[in-house]
């Protein structure tokens, strides 16, 4: 049973092309699967999250982090009563859109996509799921229903208007204008509360898999997190429940407790905040003016304090930004090549470039191309056409 403020599948909005309803599966089953299998979703195992792909095998990829933020945005949503399929659908797109070496290549695609309207990842997942996938007969993209659109383009709050985060004033980025254009996902307000589960549950994810993947890479130790709140209170649980446990054990425990204190707190906050406000619809949800799905203010103060931590330690650790200032060479370097010398461009995408009006449209086909790539493919191509 659902809550009434719930994401019902019945009331869904429906598809910007119409087609025939499923005889066993609700449209978010149906969104949920064509993103599973569409070739965006697959990439995504060979891009980075933290450290690039080739880097080590046991890190995780955008492919298994989403993964793992569907897992959590289904355990909240279905505690709460809202529709776990709309969530896990969600949180399987919400990195559709991000480019080869995670944020810094994203950061190197925003500078040089700047003139041509620039680039957000969240803005490209629309453009994936909505243009650049064609595998259907009737359409391109994947017709997916209104609700998982509007989730994509708003689980981290409102676009425009008053309650706007800050980073989106001034013109939106051209993708996300244009699918906006052809759909109005009513940017001004905030999206469902399914869709703000799949961003907390984002969160929560990055922040406990950041501190196992940082720990496994060497960047900083137990005895570091001791010294934190949060993972510090944990690790000392574990030592007085399980004196001289071995490292590898030590180190899952403690920080299985971080993702179950993370979880347990969204969940305690939300209860809370639903009990008092009683909304009886998901309208009421995206005008509330609020995010309803949060962190608690004590808890929120202690994971700043952490990602503060993993931003000095890891994501800006010396090896990391050696790293960075790679892959952000060969990133510049191929959108160079192909902005003066597109005949480079695999034959299909020449096609598209053929009907290019301007050095506008040019630029966003190569965007569309290069944000594309894998890690490994973006370096391959690198070796071959750069040197």
């Amino acid at each position: 049973m659902l809550a009434p403020f719930a994401c019902q599948p019945e009331a869904s909005r429906g598809r910007l092309f119409e087609e025939k309803m499923s005889s066993f599966r609700s449209p978010f089953q149906r969104d949920r699967d064509r993103i599973i299998h569409s070739s965006a979703f697959r990439r995504l195992k060979h891009k980075t999250q933290v450290f690039v792909e080739h880097e080590g095998d046991y890190y995780r990829t955008r492919l298994t982090h989403s993964i793992e933020v569907a897992q959590v945005a289904r355990t909240i949503s279905g505690v709460l009563g809202l529709n776990t399929d709309l969530a896990e659908a969600i949180a399987l797109a919400h990195d559709l859109g991000h480019t080869p070496f995670g944020h810094t290549g994203e950061d190197a695609l925003e500078l040089l996509m700047q003139p041509y309207g620039g680039f957000d990842h969240n803005a490209q997942a629309l453009r994936i799921v909505t243009k650049l996938e064609k595998h259907y007969a009737d359409f391109d993209g994947l017709n997916l229903t209104w609700e998982t659109l509007e989730g994509i383009a708003k689980h981290n709050g409102p676009v425009t208007g008053p309650n706007a985060d800050k980073k989106h004033e001034g013109p939106l980025p051209y993708a996300l204008a244009e699918v906006n254009a052809m759909w109005d996902l009513e940017l001004d307000t905030h999206a469902s509360a399914e869709a703000q589960v799949a961003a907390i549950a984002d969160d929560v994810a990055y922040s406990h898999h950041d501190l196992h993947d940082g720990l496994r890479s060497g960047l900083f130790t137990e005895d570091d997190l001791m010294e934190l709140p949060v993972t510090g209170p944990a690790f000392e649980e574990v030592d007085r429940l399980y004196p001289g446990l071995d490292n590898t054990r030590r180190r899952h425990e403690a920080l299985r407790r971080v993702f179950g204190r993370m979880v347990e707190d969204v969940i305690a906050v939300a209860q809370g905040r639903l009990d008092a406000a009683q909304p009886k619809s998901v309208d009421e949800i995206r005008h509330m003016g609020t995010t309803i799905i949060r962190f608690s203010k004590p808890l929120y103060q202690e994971l700043k304090a952490i990602r503060s931590f993993l931003f000095t330690r890891m994501y800006r650790a010396p090896s990391v930004v050696a790293m960075r200032a790679e892959v952000t060479s060969v990133f510049n370097g191929l959108f160079t090549l192909y902005m003066a010398h597109p005949e480079r461009l695999p034959e299909e995408w020449r096609q598209d470039v053929e009907h290019a009006r301007d050095e506008t449209a040019l630029a966003r086909i190569i965007s569309d191309y290069v944000a594309g790539m894998t890690d490994r493919f973006a370096l391959q191509e690198g070796a071959r056409l750069l040197g």
